[in-house]
């Protein structure tokens, strides 16, 4: 039996000697995260900008962030697009992975697949924006030779659907990949085993690859979700929140706050709102899709 003083000083040992491979990544933890965090959490109880210095006044941001229209507005907005972004990403990303699984397993096509994900969001969302011009974009040029009605994208209806597909396109084969990777780590005996007593292929992709996927589909959701809602240079770069806010979401909402109305308080306000939502909703994905377990563990 281990001497249990032993092993305590045994783990001090080990924690010393990792302390200083761990050293940079908490120096830049607390750097870009943990102190500017704090910060804000502080000037979210302050009347601030950038000419005069922060006033206490406790609540008052969080109470008029509550009865302002616009805040709940940016909400929806932001729901619609995580809804409309995840719901057809996580559907064709994992089509995508099983067809890579079953199929081919090629290096080139996987990195054809990952190639839109290394392109500046930026670029993307303005080639996607000239693309879909009214007057001079391809695809309605396309459209009109065909003399078929031109489709105004980024009007106040379809603005953020075309906006959350553009981001399909961009992010769909970076979450393709990650699948495929899980995929790659259930065991082929598994398959082998349902082929034997006849399980069809629906019936072995529901009964086998989902559930043993559930923690790769969970790490999955979180990481996207959370990006999602915190969507920002796509729409910055194409509507700017327009038209009449039909595209403002949470991130631009806090910019034109913050820079545009010189409220850095209440735009401090309305980012730790954000921050609370997005650790609520991470933890409840994790408890909800069981994300420490697996079937295979049972």
């Amino acid at each position: 039996m281990a001497n249990p003083v032993v092993a305590k000083r045994k783990r001090k040992s080990d924690f010393l000697t990792a302390l200083p491979f761990m050293g940079p990544a908490l120096i830049g933890l607390s750097v870009f995260v943990l102190i500017p965090g704090i910060r804000g959490i502080y000037l979210s109880f302050t009347e601030y900008n950038i000419f005069r210095a922060p006033k206490f006044i406790g609540l008052d941001n969080y109470t008029r962030m509550i009865a302002d229209p616009v805040f709940w507005n940016a909400l929806w907005v932001t729901l619609e697009y995580v809804i409309i972004n995840i719901g057809i990403q996580t559907v064709l990303a994992l089509f995508i992975a099983v067809l890579m699984q079953r199929y081919t397993r090629s290096t080139v096509i996987r990195g054809i697949i990952l190639l839109p994900y290394l392109f500046s969001n930026v670029i993307v969302a303005l080639v996607w924006y000239w693309l879909t011009d009214y007057n001079l974009g391809l695809i309605n040029s396309v459209l009109d030779f065909f003399s078929i009605d031109k489709f105004t994208f980024f009007s106040d209806v379809t603005a953020m659907p075309t906006i959350a597909l553009i981001n399909v396109w961009r992010h769909v084969g970076y979450t393709a990949l990650l699948i495929f990777a899980g995929l790659q780590a259930i065991p082929k005996d598994v398959y082998d085993a349902a082929a034997v007593d006849g399980a069809g292929e629906w019936r072995t992709f529901r009964s086998i690859t989902l559930p043993l996927l559930r923690p790769v589909l969970a790490f999955v959701m979180v990481i996207t979700v959370t990006g999602s809602f915190q969507i920002f240079d796509t729409i910055a770069v194409t509507t700017k929140g327009g038209p009449i806010h039909a595209t403002e979401t949470f991130s631009i909402l806090i910019s034109k706050t913050a820079w545009g109305n010189n409220e850095f308080g209440y735009a401090s306000a309305i980012s730790v709102a954000l921050m609370v939502m997005l650790s609520i909703i991470a933890f409840a994905q994790t408890k909800l899709l069981s994300a420490n377990q697996s079937d295979m563990d049972r």
